[in-house]
């Protein structure tokens, strides 16, 4: 049974994956490593604090000593790496932060992995490192979604710094027998999401009477998926992926902006009109007085080098290792929305003073 280090466990997709394994691997050691930057959030992962297969260390993956420590003292022989920054816009404010983390972080680990699993006593081991579809760059809207194969054309100082980090793991596998696998997955959506990204922002805002902010022309496509079909992907290639391999994972569901954004009004609006709770939990909500969500939408300037379009062809991980997405995006969008319409106290705990700062001078409400 594998005996896991997961970084950035206490992240969105990192807290849910640290979900999936517990429940799916009953007695399966899995220890998260975590700073608890501003994305992650130790309450993701309280539940878990009575659990004998659990345990919770706050550090820094550039910390070599504490993860080589952790997986001799533990006895790991896997790591999925999670940890990352991880958004675009604050990569195109603050750079430095996405190489230290991404780049740097991710070989400090690699470095670690090399030394206690290929030493004098070798160990039979895994290093999965989660990477996202940024790397291939932008399709146009008639091109074929991206492939395994797709040349990396990475157009934001995020999608470079995880390219960068792609390189590195592949070299490790290629140059010290490392045993590696990649995967490079679409947009998710789900619960636990940070409220910077688009399905969570445009939610929370609704439930606050605040601005939509969209970009350009709100006609971007990405592909969506819902995390726990991301976790139950990284899970499959865990047990039965391939070393040295990379496996892209998508949800087969392209949505512009836009119209995610006007789904997620329309949807709101209904919510509120069959559950009379909600006006009294979220009065300054459009919906609580009657009016249409829609109305909050502003179009705000785009931002640079803005990618028109993501799309995944997940073609390799259906056929090799017979996994395919299960929730559907009409489904896994209302049960999002439900989520954090119910969870007020968790996304009130994220979104401090400063997250309030950042989100209204990054997408200029106030003007």
């Amino acid at each position: 049974m594998r005996r896991l280090l997961v970084t950035g466990g206490a992240g969105f997709i990192g807290a849910n994956f640290v979900r999936h394994w517990l429940q799916a691997n009953a007695g399966s050691r899995l220890v998260v490593l975590d700073a608890l930057t501003y994305a992650g959030n130790y309450s993701n992962l309280r539940p878990y604090e009575s659990n004998d297969s659990f345990r919770f260390v706050q550090g820094d993956i550039r910390d070599g000593a504490l993860v080589e420590g952790l997986l001799q003292e533990e006895r790991l022989d896997t790591i999925v790496h999670f940890a990352a920054e991880s958004h675009v816009d604050r990569s195109i404010s603050g750079p430095d932060a996405f190489i230290e983390t991404n780049v740097l972080g991710t070989h400090s680990l690699l470095k670690a992995a090399r030394k206690c699993w290929l030493g004098a006593k070798p160990v039979d081991h895994r290093f999965h490192h989660v990477s996202t579809d940024e790397v291939y760059g932008s399709l146009s809207p008639t091109d074929e979604p991206f492939r395994e194969t797709t040349p990396y054309a990475p157009n934001s100082p995020y999608a470079a710094s995880k390219a960068a980090s792609d390189h590195l793991v592949r070299a490790y596998h290629h140059t010290y027998g490392l045993s590696t696998t990649i995967s490079n997955c679409s947009n998710n959506y789900g619960e636990m999401h940070f409220p910077e990204k688009l399905i969570p922002l445009v939610i929370v805002n609704i439930l606050r009477g605040l601005p939509i902010p969209v970009y350009g022309d709100g006609r971007n496509v990405r592909d969506w998926l819902h995390v726990e079909d991301h976790c139950r992907a990284i899970a499959r290639i865990l047990e039965s992926g391939r070393p040295g391999e990379v496996y892209n994972v998508g949800g087969r569901a392209e949505r512009e902006n836009i119209t995610i954004v006007n789904l997620l009004c329309d949807l709101a609006d209904q919510l509120f009109a069959t559950d009379s709770a909600l006006a009294k939990q979220y009065p300054d909500a459009p919906a609580a007085r009657g009016q249409k969500s829609a109305g909050l939408i502003k179009f705000v300037s785009d931002r640079p080098g803005h990618d028109r379009r993501y799309a995944i062809d997940c073609t390799k991980l259906e056929r090799e290792l017979g996994f395919a997405p299960t929730t559907t995006f009409d489904e896994g969008i209302r049960r999002t929305l439900a989520w954090f319409a119910t969870n007020r106290p968790w996304w009130t705990e994220v979104m401090d003073g400063s997250y309030r700062q950042w989100i209204e001078t990054n997408y200029r409400l106030n003007r």
